[in-house]
């Protein structure tokens, strides 16, 4: 059977151009960055790789992820503003070329820091048509493609964690569409990303994190 298409895989999405995936998903990234982070960053230094790094000036890459940072969308018309729009909310962004190995060619590293001095690292990388993928958080390797809601939970690597966050989120009548889980190594601290039918509300969230070695958690918005 064949696949049918979608009218938004074939024309892809609502933007300000002048690419799909230089800008539109550049856009899509910024914000999923920042929806990961969980706060408007002050400051974001930006690596830029690959195909971001060698054309990325051109296709207004750089715009789109500040854009982004700022929680613009796809077809929002202040995107060629975005620098100066981020100078008046108090972000400070710069960016930098980087070889980041083998990751995508439109990939773009993200250390962030917000006004409380916290700081995270980011790494994400556009896949066409407006498609992303958040691949790192911090020292996890991890995939988040912002398509559904995602809870991001940091824990120690121990038997029972995640059957307890699953039977909290079971509890609440919350559906796991899809759930990856990270560490350091074994033992130590691990990361769940756990992609759900239907945002958490703040009783299930405080449910997560009562289940015993759970270090933190963080409700991540669809963008």
């Amino acid at each position: 059977m064949s696949h049918v298409r979608s009218v938004f895989e074939i024309v892809g999405p609502v933007m300000i151009g002048p690419s799909s995936s230089h800008t539109a998903g550049a856009v899509r990234l910024g914000r999923l960055a920042a929806a990961v982070f969980g706060a408007q960053p002050v400051r974001a230094r930006i690596l830029l790789h690959g195909s971001f790094a060698s054309t990325g000036h051109g296709h207004g890459t750089d715009l789109a992820l500040v854009a982004g940072l700022l929680g613009m969308d796809t077809d929002d018309e202040r995107i060629p503003s975005a620098f100066a729009l981020a100078k008046e909310a108090g972000l400070e962004a710069s960016f930098e070329t980087a070889d980041l190995g083998d990751a995508h060619p439109n990939t773009a590293r993200f250390h962030l820091a917000g006004p409380d001095g916290r700081e995270m690292l980011v790494q994400g990388c556009s896949v066409g048509g407006g498609d992303v993928v958040v691949t790192r958080i911090d020292d996890f390797d991890v995939e988040a493609t912002g398509e559904l809601p995602t809870l991001v939970v940091e824990h120690v690597d121990r038997p029972g964690v995640i059957a307890g966050v699953s039977a909290a989120l079971a509890a609440a009548g919350v559906n796991i569409a899809g759930m990856r889980v990270s560490r350091v190594r074994r033992g130590a601290r691990a990361l769940m990303l756990i992609e759900t039918d239907q945002a958490a509300g703040e009783g299930t969230i405080a449910a997560v994190r009562r289940v015993h070695d759970v270090l933190s958690i963080r409700s991540v918005p669809a963008v």
